[in-house]
């Protein structure tokens, strides 16, 4: 509106404001030739318009030779007070009742403007959350949830009272229930009596005695025991002495230690009971905290002569780099291995995947098949030097990056890319990454594979100067000698990435103890403000909370309150720490009674999107504000001395996070800062977080909160996890991983996609990879199992089907965390029952590893329900029984199969040798005939009842000395 306005002068006799619908969405009307004019002035300054479809240009100046008819007809009306509220539209405030029952209110009304956006806003000041729509349709709802201010905006929930295209009772019904879940009374009887007809009545509610499914959470459960009865009461007698402890119950402990003289003893117990009690309650923290800390380790991995490599190699380098010394000794290194390799240059331009998908057209000759036949992607793409030209925060190669990774799905390119930095890991030692830009790649990368797994081949790190040794190792890497995926590359050898247990030493027992004035990044919100609390009480002076909306965030008023009275002076700031000027000058008012000594860098910005979705300008807001800042704050600061320099990173950096390309890609980007700064003398910790509760950025959404939890990464409780952080301050690890993690459904998550490789060296997925390894379907685990498709093969046709129908509810049951496929409808469409662009990934991935295909990215949306999708892989999977030139494959492993399972006795084996070479003998005769052979059809029965002896005279017969 007040951009609209403006516009309006010199012309209010012939159009303006009708309605502000919503804070981008006002309607205009008047004589049509000044409303036109206006528009273009609007569309000229990009602004979208529609023209609305009306039989009167109402709410303008064209209605006033209609008003005084309508005050006559206004003013022979009975009016009534009203028994509710009601939020005027004309002053969008709570209107006066006698207001509301006079003609001069309706004349306003249908001349002035409809202030809804207005009305919407004074209801939610007011502290409303729950709206219901009393109408035809939703169209209400839809504007009233862009009109409330962001922070009551999660709490609210709009309830139309019929939708278009819906059952009309079941929306109804509907916001029955909506409104009934928040609170609001509703009259059930009268509700369900309108809905079926009759009167309604109170039942009781039904038993579990057929579902045999409970859904409340069992209390009082006994703990097991595996150690008989006298170990289970020791273990009762320990809980009940700590108990006691951590309550600080006097009685109860003299209780539980049968103190005899209570008067004296018990003297002595109240004196030591609050040391033991905080002693104990510090003790299980300190034992919480130190097992959700991992590690980033390099593990040798054995050398392999390189393989070779066929067919057309794709190689991306930045524009200008296809004649570099290193650019052509990797052409020919893969020219070497067989390959033919087809140089592709990339310039900032071409940061864009409609403009990189042509050039690779262009350069495999504009043919489908030739794209499709391409073996591989080399992409040197990392290298690239600068930032992109438009949005600054973005490194170029990270941009090129992801251009390519998009448009090789786009062109149709086949093979995997592999993605070459150098010096951008730390391997361990005296190693620091030379260049951070290249390490956010590595973020980027983490993601790709776990989203496009069908078009990523992986990470390799090269020395700052790679030799011909070094080349030879990379060919090795991407021919899949390894079956790595995160690998670094070094004189000493080939190292691939790993999450280990970090080790808790002597030191993990002093926490950081704060002074001075610290600064917080993202100061005013939820994990700020919990860090705030937790420097507060452990002894910092002056903290420098900053924001983008400093005082003005909601809450900030309490929060000063808190801190004040754990003694803590605060300043508080608004900045966008993106600004280098911006953030120079907060830091310049630091008071020199209280010199800064500490930065603890908490700020971020979430704009989650899976990889086809993701664009430059989508990286820069996460970017500006994470690794931009940080990169600010470790210049500004350099020279100070400071205590500690803390940064909070993301575990989708460690291990990657579908839809989180660019927040990984900013947070890969801060490890690598924090391992420079170390190598630089320089304190730094970068934390890799897993989600925290209570406001922490992976639980602000449900949805994304609920993903979490099912992969098997809980929530941490806050004040454990600056716990934790204050103790990972004074670790000898730079880039600690800090997670809680629910082992058995994480690894179940992981396992069968390139995570496997990077949590392999954990004892907890050891010890549940070996007891799912135990046994698959009932079978023996080992080197025999049948693929799916011979599985499959193996069941009468009428059950295949089935068999596939149920293994994709079972995955689609485990995506959408239900405990059983048996909620998941066949028929049902998979976007319907609440997948999302993010869970469908996830589920494609999944299926990916059960049948061993590689579906396309597109496939829940081509065969968009359970039964669609299985009958899909039926087709991929099952062999067409009227071909059976095409299941000779299945049918050679299920031989196999039943080889290596049958009886090794000395006749059993014979007869086999003797079928199979007699079999073999006739595969070997000329096609059409033309051999010696006479078949005898009464040869195998013959060998059925032959004896020891007189196989071997068959077997010398037929095969001589061989």
């Amino acid at each position: 509106e007040a951009d609209v306005v403006p516009l309006l002068a010199g012309r209010e006799a012939e159009v303006s404001v009708a309605a502000v619908n919503g804070p981008r969405s006002t309607v205009i009307s008047g004589v049509e030739d000044a409303v036109v004019e206006v528009i273009g002035l609007l569309e000229a300054g990009g602004v979208k318009t529609k023209r609305l479809r009306v039989s009167h240009a109402f709410h303008s100046p064209l209605m006033e030779s209609m008003l005084a008819e309508f005050r006559r007809v206004a003013e022979g009306l009975s009016y009534a007070s009203p028994r509710i509220p009601v939020v005027s539209n004309v002053t969008g405030l709570v209107a006066d009742a006698e207001a509301l029952c006079s003609a001069d209110y309706w004349v306003r009304h249908v001349r002035e403007a409809v202030r809804f956006a207005d009305g919407v806003r004074s209801l939610a000041d007011t502290g409303v959350t729950t709206y219901l729509e009393l109408g035809p349709d939703e169209v209400l709802s839809t504007m009233g949830e862009q009109c409330l201010p962001e922070e009551t905006a999660d709490a609210a929930v709009f309830l139309p009272a019929a939708r278009s295209g819906r059952d009309a009772v079941e929306t109804a019904l509907t916001l029955a229930a909506g409104a009934h879940v928040r609170g609001v009374a509703v009259d059930w009887t009268a509700v369900l009596a309108a809905v079926a007809g009759r009167p309604a009545r109170r039942v009781e509610l039904p038993t579990y005695a057929f579902q045999r499914t409970r859904y409340w959470v069992a209390t009082g459960a006994a703990p097991e025991t595996h150690n008989g009865e006298a170990e289970a009461q020791r273990e009762s007698a320990d809980a009940d002495f700590w108990d006691a402890v951590e309550r600080e119950d006097l009685s109860a402990l003299t209780d539980t230690l049968a103190v005899e003289s209570e008067a004296v003893t018990g003297e002595s117990l109240a004196a030591v009971l609050p040391v033991l009690s905080s002693w104990r309650r510090r003790s299980r923290e300190r034992s919480q905290v130190d097992a959700w800390r991992y590690r980033i380790a390099w593990s040798p991995v054995s050398e392999v002569a390189a393989a070779s490599l066929t067919g057309s190699w794709l190689v991306a380098v930045e524009a200008g780099q296809a004649d570099d010394a290193w650019v052509a000794d990797c052409v020919a290194a893969l020219a070497a291995r067989g390959a033919l390799p087809v140089v592709v240059e990339l310039d900032d331009a071409d940061a864009d995947r409609e403009a990189v998908a042509a050039r690779l057209r262009d350069a495999l000759g504009r043919t489908d098949r030739a794209a499709a036949d391409v073996t591989g992607v080399l992409s040197l793409l990392a290298l690239a030097e600068g930032r992109h030209g438009r949005y600054t925060a973005v490194p170029s190669g990270l941009a090129l990056t992801l251009s390519l990774l998009q448009a090789i799905g786009d062109a149709g390119v086949g093979g995997r890319v592999w993605c070459v930095t150098r010096g951008a890991m730390a391997t361990g030692g005296s190693e620091s990454p030379l260049s951070l830009e290249q390490a956010a790649v590595w973020g980027l990368g983490r993601v790709a594979g776990l989203e496009a797994p069908e078009r990523w081949g992986g990470l390799v790190d090269l020395p700052q100067t790679p030799d011909g040794r070094a080349l030879e190792r990379l060919m090795a890497v991407i021919g899949g000698t390894t079956g790595e995926d995160e690998v670094a590359v070094r004189a000493s050898g080939v190292f691939a990435r790993r999450v280990v247990r970090a080790a808790v030493s002597a030191e993990g027992g002093k926490a950081w103890q704060p002074s001075g004035t610290v600064l917080v990044t993202g100061g005013t919100g939820a994990l700020g403000a919990h860090v705030a609390r937790w420097l507060a009480r452990a002894g910092a002076e002056h903290l420098v909370l900053v924001s983008r909306r400093g005082p003005a965030a909601e809450g900030m008023d309490k929060l000063r309150a808190q801190l004040a009275e754990l003694g803590a002076r605060v300043t508080v700031a608004a900045c966008d720490v993106g600004d280098r000027e911006a953030l120079a000058g907060v830091l310049a008012r630091v008071p020199e009674e209280l010199p800064l000594t500490a930065v603890v860098h908490t700020a971020g910005v979430l704009d989650d999107g899976v990889l086809d979705g993701l664009s430059a300008d989508r990286f820069e807001g996460v970017l500006r504000a994470k690794s931009e800042a940080a990169w600010h704050l470790h210049e500004l600061t350099r020279e100070l001395d400071l205590s500690a320099f803390v940064l909070f990173s993301s575990f989708s950096a460690t291990v990657g996070g579908a839809g989180q390309g660019n927040y990984a890609a900013a947070n890969a980007f801060l490890d690598a800062l924090a391992e420079r700064r170390r190598a630089e003398g320089l304190p730094a910790t970068s934390v890799a977080w897993g989600p925290w509760a209570d406001g922490g950025m992976a639980t602000q959404d449900a949805v994304i909160s609920g993903r979490m939890e099912r992969f098997g990464l809980p929530p941490m409780e806050p004040e454990l996890a600056v716990t934790a952080m204050a103790r990972a301050v004074s670790q000898s690890d730079t880039c600690p991983v800090i997670t809680d993690i629910d082992w058995p459904r994480f690894t179940a998550g992981v396992d069968g996609t390139r995570l496997g490789h990077l949590f392999g060296d954990i004892a907890e997925v050891r010890t549940v990879r070996q007891a799912t390894d135990a046994t698959l379907d009932g079978q023996p685990a080992g080197d025999h199992r049948p693929t799916l498709g011979t599985t499959l093969a193996e069941l009468p046709a009428a059950e295949r089907e089935t068999a596939l129908l149920d293994m994709v509810r079972t995955h689609t049951a485990a995506v959408l965390g239900y405990a059983t496929h048996e909620g998941i409808d066949g028929e049902r469409g998979f976007f319907d029952m609440g997948l999302d662009s993010l869970t469908a990934v996830e589920l494609r991935n999944r299926l990916n590893v059960a049948t061993g295909l590689r579906l396309r990215p597109t496939a829940l949306f081509d065969y968009g329900s359970p039964s669609a999708l299985a009958r899909h892989l039926m087709g991929e999977l099952v062999e067409d029984e009227a071909a059976p030139e095409k299941s000779l494959p299945a049918e050679i492993d299920r031989l196999e199969s039943v080889l290596t399972a049958m009886s090794q006795d000395d006749i059993t084996r014979t007869k086999a040798i003797v079928r199979l070479q007699s079999v073999l003998a006739k595969l070997s005769e000329p096609v059409g005939g033309g051999g010696s052979a006479v078949r005898d059809d009464n040869g195998d029965d013959d060998l059925e009842s032959a004896s020891v002896d007189e196989l071997f005279d068959v077997i010398d017969r037929e095969l001589g000395d061989a």
